[in-house]
Order: C-alpha cells, then sequence, then structure tokens
C-alpha cells in the first residue's frame, strides 16, 4: 500500500516535468498611445502701467529731406538736361597737324606730274548747335606744298625761257619757277557726330602764295632779281570723316576743291601778268591728319 503511494507520487512528479520541458506560446500584446495636441492661443492687450516718475532722455532724430520718387526723377531729369545744355553751349577748340596731296589743272601744260606732296598745320574751334549732335566747326590751316617740277633758266632750256615785257616795254627776263608754296585756308564746316564716327562738310576760302622770278632792269641793265607772286583768294568746297580716339584724338581724312580764275604772277613795280589766261582752273587736294582737343571736355 506505501508502495503504491510512492509509485503514485512519482508519476505526477515525472508527468508535471515533462509539462514544464515544453516551449510555451509566446503572447503578443499591443500597446496603444493615445496622443493629445493643445493649442495655445496668446493673447495681447495693453496694459496700463503708471510712469511712477521715469525720466526717459529725448531721443535725437537727424532731420531728413523726404522727397517724392516722382518728383526727384524729374528733377533729375531736368539737371541732366541742363548739364547737357551747358556742356553743348561750351566751345571747344584744339590743333590739328597732317599730310596730303594736291592736283592742279595749270600746271598740266608745264609738268605731267601734277601731284603735289605737302604738309599742314591748323587752329580749329567749335561748338555745337541746339543740344545736338551737330556742331559747327571754324578752322585755319597753313599748307606747305612741295614742289613738283623745277624750271630754271639757267641749267636748262624751259618752255619759259625769254624776254618779257612789260605794258611799258621794260624787259624782263625769265629765271626760275616752281609750283612750291604756301597755303592758308579758312574753313567752315558742319559735323555730325555719331558714336565715335564725325562725318562732316563745309566750305573753304584759300589763298596761294606761288613765286616766279624774273631779272628786272636796273639802271637800264638787267641785274636785278625780282619775285612776280600769286595774290588771289578763292572759293572752294570739302567734306570728309573724323573718327574720336582716346576722347582728345581725331583721326581725319578730307577732300577739298576749289576753282583759280586764271594765273595772276604780279609785280607792284612793274605792270606784268606772264600768263594772262582768262581761264578757270581746278585745283583738289586729299588730306590725312590727327587733330588734338585742347580744352575741356
Amino acid at each position: 500500500m506505501f508502495l503504491k503511494k510512492i509509485i503514485f507520487l512519482f508519476s505526477l512528479i515525472i508527468i508535471n516535468f515533462s509539462w514544464a520541458q515544453k516551449k510555451k506560446k509566446i503572447d503578443t500584446v499591443y500597446i496603444y498611445e493615445k496622443v493629445i495636441v493643445h493649442d495655445t492661443v496668446y493673447l495681447e492687450k495693453p496694459l496700463r502701467l503708471k510712469s511712477a516718475n521715469l525720466a526717459i532722455a529725448p531721443l535725437m532724430i537727424s532731420q531728413k529731406e523726404i522727397k517724392d520718387i516722382y518728383q526727384e526723377n524729374i528733377s533729375k531729369q531736368e539737371s541732366e538736361k541742363k548739364i547737357k545744355r551747358k556742356v553743348f553751349n561750351t566751345f571747344q577748340y584744339g590743333v590739328e597737324a597732317g599730310i596730303g596731296f594736291k592736283n592742279s589743272d595749270w600746271a598740266a601744260f608745264i609738268s605731267e606730274n601734277k601731284q603735289q606732296f605737302g604738309e599742314n598745320l591748323g587752329l580749329w574751334i567749335s561748338r555745337n548747335l541746339f543740344a545736338s549732335p551737330l556742331s559747327l566747326i571754324l578752322s585755319a590751316n597753313v599748307y606747305h606744298w612741295n614742289s613738283s617740277f623745277d624750271l630754271d633758266a639757267n641749267k636748262e632750256d624751259t618752255i619759259l625761257n625769254g624776254f618779257y615785257f612789260t605794258k611799258n616795254q621794260q624787259p624782263l627776263l625769265f629765271q626760275r619757277f616752281n609750283n612750291k608754296h604756301f597755303e592758308y585756308a579758312l574753313q567752315l564746316k558742319i559735323t555730325y557726330e555719331w558714336k565715335n564716327i564725325r562725318p562732316f562738310a563745309g566750305i573753304l576760302a584759300n589763298h596761294n602764295v606761288y613765286k616766279m622770278q624774273f631779272l628786272v632792269p636796273e639802271n637800264n641793265v638787267l641785274n636785278s632779281l625780282e619775285d612776280f607772286k600769286s595774290q588771289q583768294t578763292n572759293i572752294g568746297f570739302s567734306f570728309g570723316l573724323q573718327y574720336r580716339a582716346l576722347k582728345r584724338f581725331l583721326f581725319f581724312v578730307e577732300y577739298q576743291h576749289y576753282q583759280m580764275k586764271n594765273i595772276s604772277l604780279k609785280n607792284s613795280t612793274f605792270d606784268f601778268d606772264i600768263f594772262k589766261t582768262n581761264n578757270t582752273f581746278a585745283e583738289s587736294k586729299i588730306n590725312f591728319g590727327i587733330s588734338y582737343i585742347i580744352s575741356k571736355i
């Protein structure tokens, strides 16, 4: 009897132990979180505070002129116009120098080489017209033209060799002549400036000084050398182009053309004119040069 109880007790222990060795099933637990959002509203309202005799230093506010934008733009435009008018109404002046080539019809019967090479110097002054790109230029130039032929009766037999007689029958003996001479020109032209390009056109008046030498009688003997010079002013026209570089420099090319009525070479002592022509001759020249603006720009 006692033995049966012991066996039954061991059987229960073994059965419980075997059940404890088995894996237990894992249960899933879900956790939920509840989020509550609270909005905070702030209200501002003035608070009435008593000054309690507080001393506050006064603020230093600098004066500032407040202008209407529209009026300011108008004033700016008017100022710019005044500046432009002031610039346009001022005179500009400068100097110029150049070289050129000259052709004369009257020299054709003396020499086949009609083209002369020369140099020139000049002064000019200009002023704008009506606050526009147009301007008037007044210039004065001196040209020196080198000879393209040389007639010397003491060296060769020329077409002008021989004796000539004045109106009171005084004899003159030709000595020498060439077309080397000075020319003085006064020119008025109008120019239009677009960016750095300045085309121009104008009118001119020039005076050529040719010189011819004769032996004239002195005490009834031909032993005094006298000059017979031209004293004639001619009218013509010109046109050309200028290019502004570095603000103060102007490079230019210019064409001039004018007509000469007759060729008159005279001496105040002797009433004589060797050519005695009644024709009109044309002279033309082309000049290249550079001009410098002296005045303020």
